[in-house]
């Protein structure tokens, strides 16, 4: 139970560093004012690039932060450290790695496999 405890606490922050994260992000993400009397075009197709990669920073943000308060659900229910697909246990180096993986490696390689 210590090392739940351990991993719960790691799960806590990265969760908080996330939000906290995901509000400062937004504004980045806002849409691009096309004005050309403010901006030239090279200038605007920067910012458009630019708020395309925070949003999609922020997507990944987002689903790390799905991850993350699922881990902590399935610490709660005694469901931690199980594969939420096939029921075996996670590797310990994994967990280490990634504590808020849901799945054990083998499941992992058939999803990215499309299997």
């Amino acid at each position: 139970m210590q090392d739940k405890n351990k991993i719960k606490a790691k799960l806590l922050v990265l969760q908080q560093e996330l939000i906290t994260y995901q509000r400062t992000g937004v504004a980045a993400a806002d849409v691009v004012e096309l004005d050309q009397s403010r901006l030239g075009r090279l200038s605007r197709m920067d910012a458009l690039q630019g708020q395309a990669m925070s949003q999609a920073l922020n997507q990944r943000r987002e689903i790390e932060l799905l991850k993350t308060s699922s881990a902590l659900q399935r610490i709660e229910s005694g469901d931690y450290g199980f594969c939420v697909q096939c029921g075996e246990e996670i590797a310990q180096k994994r967990l280490e790695f990634d504590p808020a993986t849901p799945l054990c490696i083998k499941c992992a390689e058939k999803r990215e496999h499309g299997e």
